[in-house]
């Protein structure tokens, strides 16, 4: 599962849809294909696979663009105050600077292929999940808002508060 350690730093390479560094994050199974490391800062891809009713909280790359390619699932979401519904082939980009955020259907679960530049996604991705034992969703566990917005933040993310109802 951890295939980066035997990758050599220069030139390409190809990886299996299992292979990368697995963790479970925020109750996801979130594989790390390309890491900020293996293109100098420049990109980080994950693979995201993630349980139905999936939501990410709200929040900002204040310096990065994001994109999701969309290979399994349902999502909607939003960036600005603009909402966007995605399934399977879609491409959904988000700009740095704008609050955006999803939520996966609840009839199924989803996969989602996480594009971030300029790259260090990866690297919050390792800090705040755990090494995946198994390429399974995790069990749920309820995570840690505080420790979440302050690794966020250490890794250039905003969390932003819960909408007000």
């Amino acid at each position: 599962m951890n295939s980066h350690d035997n990758l050599p730093k220069t030139g390409g390479f190809v990886m299996t849809a299992d292979e990368g560094e697995a963790f479970w994050f925020l109750n996801t199974l979130t594989i790390n294909k390309i890491r900020g490391d293996d293109t100098q800062g420049q990109l980080s891809i994950v693979d995201h696979r993630v349980p139905a009713g999936f939501a990410p909280p709200p929040h900002i790359h204040p310096a990065s663009d994001e994109a999701l390619l969309v290979l399994d699932g349902e999502l909607e979401g939003f960036w600005g105050d603009q909402a966007w519904r995605a399934g399977p082939g879609s491409l959904v980009f988000m700009p740095h600077g704008i609050a955006h955020g999803f939520t996966v259907s609840a009839a199924g679960p989803g996969r989602i292929i996480v594009v971030v530049s300029p790259g260090g996604f990866d690297q919050f991705v390792a800090a705040a999940g755990q090494p995946a034992s198994e390429l399974r969703l995790p069990e749920p566990v309820a995570p840690d808002p505080a420790r979440i917005t302050q690794l966020a933040a250490a890794h250039g993310i905003q969390i932003l508060p819960p909408p007000q109802s």
